[in-house]
C-alpha cells in the first residue's frame, strides 16, 4: 500500500476541503460577542476611573467553574500560535488557506466574548487573568505532531474536547448568561470538529494505513492545547473532580464517538502496518478505560464521604 507525501495529501484532499467549506458556510450562524455580555452589570475597577478593586466575593460563580473559565479563555488566547501552526501545516493557498483564515476569524470571537463576560460580571480577578495571559502567550504553542494527517487527527479530537469543556463549564457556572454564551461558543467548536472529522474520514479512504497510524499516535499522546498554562495540572484536577472534563468524558464523549464515526474497528482494507496501529489503539483504549473507571469510583467515594460529613 503506497504512502502519500505531504504535498500529495494536500492536493488530494483539497477538493474535500472545498466541499466542506461550502457546507460550513451554509450551516454556520453569524453571531456577535457583544450580544452575549450583560453590560448593565458592569462597574469600574480601581485604576484610572477610580472604581473598586476586584474581590473574590464579587464572583457569583463556583470556584471550579471559574478555574475552568480561566483555562478555557487562556487556551483561546493562544490563537496567534494556533493560526501559525495550521497555516504552516495546511498552507495559505486555495481552499486550505480559505479555511485557515475562516477558522481563525471564528475562533477569534471566543476569547473576546469570554473575557468581556468575565470582566463585566467581575467573575475573576482581571489583574491575575491578564498576568496569566501574558505568561501563557509568551510561551506560545507548538504543534506536537508533524504532517497533515496527525494534525487533522489532533484537531478532530481537540475541537470536540473543547466543545465538551465549554458546555460543561457553562452548566457548572450556575449562571444562565454564562451558560448561554458558552453554548454559543461550543456550537462553533462543534462545526469545526465536523470539518476536520470529515476531512480525516476522506483521508482514511485515500490512505487507510497511513491515517490509522496518525490517529493512533495522536490518541495515545493527546494533550489539550492549554497544557502549557501555569499550574495546569492542578487546575485540570479541579476541573476533573468537578466533572467538567475528565478521562471518563474524554473516552465516552470525545474519543469513541469520533472513532466510531470513522469506523476504525470495522475497516478491512488495512495492510500489516495499519493493523498494527489499530491493535496499539485498542490496547491503549483498554488501559485508559481501566484508569477512567477507577477515577470515577474514587471521586464518587470521596463525594459520599463529604456528604456524610456535611
Amino acid at each position: 500500500m503506497r504512502e502519500f507525501s505531504e504535498t500529495e495529501l494536500l492536493l488530494e484532499l483539497e477538493p474535500v476541503v472545498a466541499g466542506e467549506l461550502d457546507r460550513h458556510h451554509a450551516v454556520a450562524k453569524e453571531w456577535f460577542p457583544h450580544e452575549y455580555v450583560p453590560w448593565a452589570e458592569g462597574t469600574n475597577y480601581d485604576g484610572v476611573f477610580g472604581g473598586e478593586a476586584w474581590a473574590e466575593t464579587d464572583s457569583k460563580i463556583p470556584e471550579e467553574a471559574r478555574i475552568s473559565l480561566i483555562v478555557n479563555l487562556l487556551t483561546e488566547d493562544n490563537l496567534p500560535s494556533y493560526h501559525h501552526e495550521i497555516a504552516t501545516t495546511f498552507g495559505r493557498d486555495a481552499a486550505w488557506g480559505t479555511w485557515v483564515h475562516r477558522w481563525t476569524a471564528e475562533e477569534g470571537r471566543h476569547a473576546v466574548a469570554i473575557r468581556d463576560y468575565l470582566t463585566v460580571t467581575r467573575a475573576v480577578d482581571p489583574v491575575a487573568l491578564e498576568r496569566a495571559r501574558m505568561v501563557h502567550m509568551g510561551e506560545g504553542f507548538t504543534n506536537s505532531y508533524d504532517g497533515v494527517l496527525p494534525s487533522l487527527a489532533y484537531v478532530s479530537f481537540q475541537e470536540l474536547a473543547t466543545r465538551i469543556s465549554h458546555r460543561n463549564t457553562g452548566k457548572a457556572s450556575q449562571d444562565p448568561n454564562c451558560e448561554r454564551l458558552l453554548a454559543r461558543i461550543a456550537a462553533d467548536e462543534n462545526l469545526h470538529m465536523l470539518f476536520y472529522r470529515n476531512l480525516l474520514n476522506a483521508a482514511f479512504k485515500l490512505a487507510p494505513a497511513q491515517t490509522m497510524r496518525a490517529v493512533t499516535d495522536v490518541v495515545t499522546t493527546f494533550q489539550m492545547p492549554g497544557t502549557g498554562i501555569e499550574g495546569f495540572t492542578r487546575k485540570a484536577m479541579t476541573i476533573a473532580n468537578a466533572g467538567i472534563y475528565d478521562l471518563r468524558l474524554h473516552i465516552d464523549d470525545v474519543l469513541m464517538p469520533v472513532l466510531r464515526q470513522w469506523g476504525v474497528f470495522e475497516m478491512t482494507d488495512l495492510d500489516a502496518d495499519g493493523e498494527k496501529a489499530r491493535d496499539e489503539l485498542s490496547e491503549f483504549l483498554a488501559r485508559i478505560e481501566t484508569s477512567a473507571s477507577r477515577f470515577v469510583e474514587r471521586r464518587e467515594a470521596r463525594r459520599a464521604r463529604q456528604a456524610a460529613g456535611a
